[in-house]
């Protein structure tokens, strides 16, 4: 059987596995239903026509859409069964504030996109019949993404990776990726992080347990409510465990192409923190939030192959198998990461994760399966054959972070960049070229990016002008508070 014929049963599989869930699932709520019957699965939508049949079929009066912003969180709201079907055909207006602001809704008084001297007019969105999913804890109800287009387009996150991937299709080339996160979850509420000054949180589980099978049995109702739902959502997980730290679980993402795999990560960061709170507990994925537990990680495996289906990466003939579009991938992915760090690491707390000794690298390292590198190179059959992106943090928006790990690919292809240097044993430890240093805070970052000419020719001056004002913005923000640390430490000594 073709590579592309076992993956058309594994998708058949996978779609009747999640409608078996749906049933499953809302069976148990039949009595507070309508009781109607369910003939078509949210995986069949793929245009306007579908979209109807199913939202008819249903008896829905409303749909749920929504957009990711610059920071990855999503933006969306209720719509009318009237106002989903003329905007799924024509696409509808969004205030474009929500490229304006930041994680906690401040405006942004740095960005010339858009902002007080604009208005904050509509932008355009399109709806993306395709994407549509089953919401299991909401009765039948329907969601759909949404995509910026017209002018905001250029700064969209989805329309930048859209526009790398496209690149990648002209030069022969498909993507696939997945994405695997780590994330810590606490017996508290969004009010009880209020109430407590987010200080002293109280962990699902105690201790640190790495890959406890009794912790995922005890708690194995838990598991199996983010399981059922990544399934019936189509954003399955490959793998689920505990991770070393109180509380921490680490889930990998069932690889897809790449437009496709960022969706899935960004809709999973989402809907994690929705089912969790339903639960009364609390999920995050900030890249470090305390100074006792390990980072947490965002990790992305990256293949390529060709129009066949054929694999880019693997070459018998080479040394490791590693290709010389492998070698050149890697090459531009290492040299151009310290210009491209603040769309890896975009957040002030990113760089609370990039010191030395705690799973994550500070320098543009590169491995063969040496987990101490910002790249790994995992060698395996002409399929498995890859490589792990490590640098990324959970915190990243998954379509920025995607697209400069191809962009930077595609360019170390076009332009045949060799790896500086193979790491052997631990790269904290080793010394390496002064040029493979990352950034060390997101300040440094932003600056390296923005002035750089390669990041501008590979995402276009719009995108970086309005991703480096938001990251400026940003830090400027963290600088106008005093931490807990610098009171202890000056108020009163000093």
């Amino acid at each position: 059987m073709s590579r592309r014929s076992l993956r058309e049963v594994r998708a058949t599989f996978r779609r009747i596995f999640r409608k078996f869930l749906w049933i499953r699932v809302n069976l148990n709520d039949c009595r507070h239903l309508g009781c109607y019957t369910i003939n078509m699965d949210a995986s069949k939508v793929t245009d306007l026509q579908s979209a109807k049949k199913i939202i008819e079929q249903r008896g829905l009066t409303h749909l749920k859409v929504g957009v990711f912003d610059i920071d990855g969180i999503l933006r969306g709201k209720y719509m009318s069964k009237q106002k989903f079907l003329t905007a799924i055909e024509h696409g509808f207006g969004f205030c474009d504030v929500v490229l304006g602001w930041d994680a906690k809704d401040r405006l942004y008084d740095n960005a010339a996109f858009t902002g007080w001297h604009t208005g904050y007019p509509d932008a355009s969105v399109r709806i993306l019949a395709d994407s549509a999913r089953e919401i299991p804890s909401e009765n039948g109800m329907l969601f759909f993404l949404g995509e910026f287009s017209g002018p905001a387009e250029n700064v969209c996150p989805r329309g930048l990776l859209r526009r790398v991937i496209d690149n990648a299709k002209n030069a022969g080339l498909s993507i696939n990726a997945g994405f695997e996160y780590e994330f810590f979850v606490f017996n508290e509420t969004a009010q009880s992080l209020r109430d407590k000054s987010y200080q002293h949180l109280e962990p699902f589980t105690p201790g640190e347990f790495g890959y406890s099978t009794i912790r995922n049995s005890v708690e194995s109702d838990l598991y199996l409510k983010l399981l059922n739902m990544c399934e019936i959502m189509n954003f399955p997980i490959e793998g689920l465990h505990d991770e070393t730290g109180p509380g921490v679980l680490e889930a990998a993402l069932v690889y897809d192409t790449a437009l496709a795999s960022a969706d899935k990560a960004a809709l999973f960061k989402t809907f994690t923190k929705i089912l969790m709170q339903k639960q009364n507990k609390i999920a995050t994925f900030m890249a470090k939030w305390s100074v006792d537990c390990p980072g947490q990680s965002g990790h992305i495996h990256i293949s390529l192959t060709d129009n066949n289906g054929d694999p880019k990466f693997y070459d018998t003939d080479k040394e490791k198998n590693i290709s010389d579009t492998m070698r050149y991938f890697i090459g531009g992915q290492q040299k151009l990461m310290p210009e491209l760090l603040a769309m890896i690491a975009p957040t002030v707390n990113s760089y609370r994760r990039l010191v030395p000794g705690f799973w994550a690298p500070t320098h543009a390292s590169v491995g063969i399966d040496n987990r101490t590198c910002a790249i790994r190179i995992i060698p395996g059959s002409a399929k498995s054959h890859r490589l792990e992106y490590r640098i990324g943090a959970a915190d990243a928006n998954p379509y920025i972070i995607l697209a400069a790990a191809i962009a930077s690919g595609l360019w170390g292809i076009e332009n045949k960049i060799e790896i500086d240097k193979l790491v052997d044993g631990n790269a904290y430890e080793q010394k390496l070229p002064k040029h493979l240093k990352l950034p060390d805070t997101l300040w440094e970052a932003t600056q390296r990016f923005k002035s750089s000419k390669t990041v501008r020719e590979l995402f276009g001056d719009e995108f970086v002008d309005h991703f480096a004002a938001s990251r400026e913005w940003e830090v400027r923000e963290f600088r106008k508070h005093i931490s807990q640390w610098e009171l202890d430490r000056y108020l009163e000594i000093i």
